[in-house]
């Protein structure tokens, strides 16, 4: 395109001389885009600056390009410029005002022609929008970052439980001990003891708990997390940003939901919960691991309201505003 363009600014004696400068610049900044996107052999989050520094150089070819174009290209482009104003900038905003005021012109008079100050503004007005849009974009970056860092946190914290219990496996037992008719009972997620008419020492309970106790818990909660995963991810539209929220804040349930499985029956275990502080067998310790593991969809939600209103404030097509009242809409979207 931006042959052609150069290609008309030369058969053009009006535009031959000035537009030559912008034509180069243009050239310019989209082989540094080119250079930008070659390298292709860095981690995800390199590649997506890549991207970035690509956008940015793209950017301000556009911006040559409305400065040396003819008023027939201007006019091509009129639609996507307003478009993309209106994305970014307020209804009350003076410049998305003259730019529509500029593209309603454009369709009333086929002989307009604009002026050196109004494509400077044109195309400071656009790079403005474009501006926006990168910010919005690197929000959802630093957004990803933050979660991806939180998601390895708590896995590490999962891990550490479940290496520290399988070493010292009767620290913290994970067991209960129900009361039935002055008959006690111990119970554990891997295994269970005997009747008894004395209430079990802490050293009994500590030799039918087991290394594997938190471990089973753990796989409970995360399982659990998986399906609540899934489940939120019929609410997560897609984007087309090179940043994949969706996966990260799925990822983040998985380790939630295995901490959340344990900190619970810990809770339950110490008295916290009335009426559920001794449960009566190991089939209902993974049943509340199970619960507790998919009850971490009551912390990780408010991430995922703040990650798909990250993704709404990126706007696309679809997410148009409406002009602002002084201008018709109906004219605006003739154009």
């Amino acid at each position: 395109m931006v042959t052609t363009l150069g290609k008309r600014a030369q058969s053009d004696p009006e535009r031959r001389d000035w537009a030559r400068p912008f034509v180069t610049k243009a050239q310019e900044e989209l082989d540094k885009a080119n250079r930008a996107l070659a390298h292709n052999n860095h981690p995800v989050m390199r590649r997506s600056a890549h991207l970035g520094v690509a956008q940015a150089h793209v950017d301000s070819a556009l911006n040559m390009m409305v400065c040396a174009a003819s008023a027939a290209d201007i006019r091509a482009l009129l639609p996507q410029m307003v478009a993309l104003v209106d994305e970014h900038l307020g209804l009350g905003d003076p410049q998305r005002i003259r730019v529509a005021e500029i593209a309603r012109e454009f369709r009333d008079d086929p002989d307009r022609v604009l002026n050196s100050s109004e494509r400077a503004f044109l195309a400071e007005t656009v790079s403005l929008a474009r501006r926006l849009l990168r910010k919005e974009t690197l929000r959802v970056r630093s957004f990803v970052r933050i979660v991806r860092a939180v998601t390895l946190g708590v896995a590490i914290a999962v891990v550490a439980i479940a290496v520290l219990t399988n070493i010292w496996e009767d620290a913290v037992p994970l067991c209960f001990v129900p009361e039935s008719k002055a008959q006690y009972r111990i119970v554990c997620p891997t295994m269970s003891g005997d009747l008894t008419s004395v209430e079990p020492t802490n050293a009994q309970i500590a030799h039918i708990a087991r290394a594997q106790d938190y471990l089973l818990i753990e796989i409970a909660g995360m399982a659990s997390a998986v399906i609540a995963s899934a489940a939120a991810l019929r609410r997560m539209r897609g984007t087309a940003l090179p940043y994949d929220v969706p996966v990260v804040l799925a990822c983040l349930k998985i380790p939630t939901g295995a901490l959340t499985a344990v900190l619970g029956l810990l809770l339950m275990r110490g008295g916290f919960v009335p009426g559920l502080s001794a449960l009566d067998s190991t089939p209902q310790i993974i049943a509340w691991a199970l619960v507790f593991g998919y009850s971490q969809q009551l912390f990780t939600k408010w991430v995922d309201t703040q990650g798909q209103a990250l993704l709404d404030a990126v706007h696309g097509p679809n997410s148009l505003t409406s002009p602002p009242p002084s201008l018709p809409q109906a004219g605006v979207a003739s154009l």
